[in-house]
């Protein structure tokens, strides 16, 4: 399991790379945000594909979102159902992660490795997905739409610097 190869072999690892001295400032992953917009807001049953697509991906039921606000150019009242989110914390995090990284990024097509330029300037680091197919819990006939997602991952690290070695080290197929 990747949470105790973490605290195992991980952690020491990088407070020597890094230079720490104490455990404590080793960064770590935080929280995993997955997201989902929905374009077709009068059709519940997109909606409620969409829920059950990320309910099934994270093991978590997902929070269906709301417009915060009115935008006429867009269609969008206030109140008006725009996505869903699931939050993923702990140890169902690091399983995410080991998911994602082990089984769903090498079964995108032609796939060379994400940009190091994904991250936010703070240690936190977003990525996009096209299409909920290349999840193994997805099956494609039972789909309502193909439908794609944000995922971001929410780290510890103070500086772009430590969260790259903190993925490079947990396995993610960075590019430089």
């Amino acid at each position: 399991m990747l949470y105790e190869r973490y605290r195992k072999e991980i952690v020491p690892k990088l407070m020597k790379e890094l230079g720490y001295k104490n455990i404590m400032q080793v960064p770590k992953i935080e929280k995993i945000v997955i997201n989902m917009g929905i374009k077709e807001k009068d059709d519940p049953k997109k909606i409620e594909g969409c829920v059950k697509d990320l309910m099934s991906i994270t093991g978590q039921r997902p929070v269906v979102t709301k417009a915060k606000k009115s935008i006429s150019d867009f269609g969008i009242t206030k109140g008006d159902p725009v996505g869903c989110m699931v939050t993923l914390r702990g140890v169902r995090a690091y399983a995410f992660f080991e998911k994602l990284v082990n089984i769903v990024l090498p079964a995108i097509r032609d796939f060379r490795g994400v940009s190091a330029d994904s991250f936010d300037g703070r240690g936190n680091f977003s990525l996009g997905l096209n299409d909920q197919l290349v999840f193994p819990e997805i099956k494609y006939d039972q789909i309502a739409k193909v439908q794609g997602m944000d995922i971001c991952i929410v780290t510890t690290a103070k500086t772009d610097r430590e969260g790259y070695y903190l993925l490079k080290a947990l396995g993610m197929p960075l590019k430089d």
